[in-house]
């Protein structure tokens, strides 16, 4: 984060380390924040920076900030107009994960129900990713805690307040022993990780689960069904997961903007039956990889922060 100089708030670039709201704001004591994670990829060959899937991302904030009734219009093109420029003025020419929130800043008597002002802020960082485990794979356990479903406080909509649930469900993994953990819904069906979708192969077909079955709608594990189907050939299918079919799985990976595609070794001790990554997790996370950074055609998926 230490060459990251400016972060935007309400349109205007502010100095790294005076992006401040009040203590009493509903952001912080109701948790009235949603937010988009986005990655933008450095293409040394292009001489550019792509924000990958840029306006979807921007739609999805806005979705989010509908259902949580906050009281600001703000367009698609705004939004990603904004991205592009902090990026710009920040001069970043490396692969970068930016946060853009949407947070309730009132700090005259904020009650649970306040719905603004609303502050748009966009922090960009540099991010690690999956680090070791993009080759030696997670293992991950399956979590005693129950996702959160549409019901009671929906996985649509992207609220800070909704990854307690993932943190709680982290924290006890990480106690035994575990690199992470996968969610089942109150039905007992796979759901997804604490901050990443799940996917499962089975004898050459692709799984995943619905996006009824308590999990964000991400755009990472949209991206990654429409290459494996159109651009690799293969069979997916988005239906119902039982909990025993991770143990018989041939491979399983994770997805997530943060994260990108991730392999798992091992479900509750029981070893993946390719090991990780196996073939099929190494042939969409190399698609995915040459899609983001624009050597591989789907340009219309990325929007360039450089003039050319």
């Amino acid at each position: 984060m230490s060459q990251v100089q400016y972060i935007l708030m309400d349109g205007k670039p502010v100095p790294f380390h005076d992006a401040r709201i009040h203590a009493l704001s509903p952001a912080v004591t109701y948790a009235a924040t949603v937010f988009e994670g986005i990655r933008a990829y450095w293409n040394p060959e292009h001489e550019q920076l792509y924000v990958f899937r840029l306006r979807e991302h921007m739609q999805r904030l806005r979705q989010s900030v509908r259902m949580m009734r906050y009281d600001i219009d703000i367009s698609v093109d705004e939004l990603s107009a904004q991205v592009v420029e902090i990026l710009s003025v920040n001069r970043l020419k490396a692969d970068v994960y930016a946060r853009i929130m949407a947070v309730v800043t009132s700090e005259d008597h904020p009650a649970i129900s306040t719905s603004g002002p609303v502050s748009i802020i966009i922090a960009p960082g540099y991010h690690t990713g999956a680090g070791p485990w993009r080759e030696t794979g997670m293992h991950v356990s399956v979590s005693s805690w129950q996702r959160i479903n549409d019901s009671t406080h929906p996985p649509r909509i992207k609220a800070t307040a909704n990854y307690s649930n993932g943190r709680l469900a982290m924290l006890d993994a990480q106690r035994e022993g575990y690199d992470s953990t996968i969610m089942l819904t109150r039905d007992g069906k796979v759901a997804e990780a604490p901050v990443a979708s799940v996917f499962v192969v089975r004898e050459g077909r692709l799984l995943t689960p619905r996006v009824t079955d308590g999990i964000l709608e991400s755009l990472t594990r949209a991206t990654l069904l429409e290459l494996f189907r159109t651009d690799l050939g293969g069979t997916a299918c988005e239906r119902a997961i039982d909990r025993t079919e991770l143990y018989v799985a041939d491979e399983i990976f994770l997805c997530a903007s943060g994260i990108e595609v991730v392999p798992v070794a091992s479900v509750d001790r029981l070893p993946t039956q390719h090991g990780a990554p196996g073939p099929v997790t190494q042939a969409i996370r190399d698609r995915y990889q040459a899609t983001v950074r624009g050597d591989a055609g789907r340009l219309s998926w990325l929007t360039p922060v450089y003039p050319n």
